[in-house]
């Protein structure tokens, strides 16, 4: 029988490593199950796991490889646990092909990437947001995901809560898109009461009778539905539970029938984005030159705006607290009415490429790029000038 009173840190103010804070993020959302393998720099989730779990009642099970990792966490997940791992860039390569058999299942389970530079081994202690696109598109067919991307220990704690509450309602994969510096920093964590996380949570759901739809289903009136994961060994769990194209009894469906499931496993996250996206907007109103960011990069932003109004520059931040599914309609109207768009990304310009799809085919567009290091304000606050300098 679980302990509940060992699942929830006493309440107040603590100083956390990141990774740690992650960690505590997932007892308090109600993970029963961690599978994982260890990887710089990620190391510190499963250190801190290995019995903080236990002795809330939950399993924690050091796998092989990063393939055995994965296939633990989706097989738990059927079992009825709330289920992670944590790994870094080469992990999560590894881990694709269970990636998307989950996504096809529906299977809800969350991973935690604490992202280093590559590509190869690169340099294990190092940032790298370079797996913001191979969260999205490493495995096969087509298929979405959530991703969250904290800027402090404060969000990797709640934003690992908000992971699993999107796991749980989405039966997606979910990532938790940490770094190399940001798994390291320590910083004062506010931990809420019991009570009060209690009631943040979104709890797994166990059906007690047959219900004929286990799989997203699209209602009479055509809206999407998204029923509860099933859980092997109640009523509700499928005859068949495959990741074939599956209608929503789990039944595989013939090759002229694939459209409806694929293009559900698709819509039920594109359609709800205004419900799952996070953003923050910091001086927007009046911003001439608007910066994109997110993680990390972003947190730097908000000091960006502040010395760049310093200078008379109306400058201001659109922070992506998901990048995915990406808020396609709120960065064109974010950007509708600036003259210039800045995006500092910790790579070469992943996501500047999702901004660009959102922006007038004429309002330029700056990218900062920066690898294995955090950007210095002054390095952003520069192109700020440029932009509006040449476009004033």
């Amino acid at each position: 029988m679980e302990n509940e009173s060992k699942r929830y840190m006493a309440p107040g103010k603590h100083v956390l490593m990141g990774n740690v804070a992650m960690a505590e993020g997932a007892m308090a959302a109600g993970l029963t199950f961690f599978g994982g393998y260890p990887i710089t720099p990620s190391t510190e989730v499963p250190e801190h796991l290995v019995w903080r779990l236990p002795e809330a009642g939950g399993a924690f099970i050091q796998m092989e490889d990063e393939l055995a990792a994965i296939n633990s966490v989706a097989g738990a997940s059927v079992a009825g646990a709330k289920a992670m791992t944590a790994t870094s860039g080469p992990g999560t390569s590894l881990m694709a092909e269970t990636i998307s058999m989950a996504a096809a299942m529906e299977i809800p389970l969350v991973i935690c990437d604490v992202q280093r530079n590559g590509p190869g081994t690169g340099l294990v202690t190092a940032p790298h947001h370079n797996d913001v696109f191979q969260c999205k598109y490493s495995g096969n067919g087509e298929y979405e995901v959530i991703a969250y991307a904290p800027m402090s220990c404060q969000e990797l704690y709640d934003l690992t809560i908000e992971a699993f509450n999107a796991a749980e309602t989405y039966r997606c994969p979910t990532y938790v898109l940490s770094d190399a510096y940001l798994g390291h920093l320590h910083e004062p964590v506010v931990i809420p009461t019991a009570e009060e996380v209690k009631k943040l949570v979104v709890a797994r759901a166990i059906l007690d009778k047959p219900n004929q739809e286990k799989f997203t289903f699209l209602d009479r009136e055509g809206n999407i539905q998204i029923p509860p994961a099933p859980v092997l060994g109640t009523p509700n769990f499928p005859t068949t539970f495959i990741s074939q194209p599956h209608g929503p009894d789990g039944i595989p469906v013939n090759e002229d029938q694939v459209l409806k499931p694929n293009t559900l496993l698709v819509e039920k996250i594109t359609k709800n984005v205004e419900k799952i996206a996070r953003t923050e907007a910091y001086m927007l109103d009046d911003a001439e030159v608007v910066i994109i960011a997110y993680g990390l990069t972003a947190r730097v932003c908000y000091h960006v705006v502040n010395l760049a109004r310093k200078e008379g520059l109306k400058a201001g931040l659109f922070r992506l607290v998901t990048i995915w599914p990406f808020p396609y309609e709120r960065v064109k109207s974010v950007v509708a009415g600036a003259k210039a768009i800045v995006v500092p990304e910790m790579n070469l310009g992943l996501m500047a490429g999702e901004v660009e799809r959102c922006k007038p085919l004429a309002m330029p567009m700056y990218k900062v790029p920066k690898i294995a290091d955090i950007h210095e304000p002054g390095e952003i606050l520069a192109v700020v000038r440029k932009a509006k300098e040449a476009h004033p």
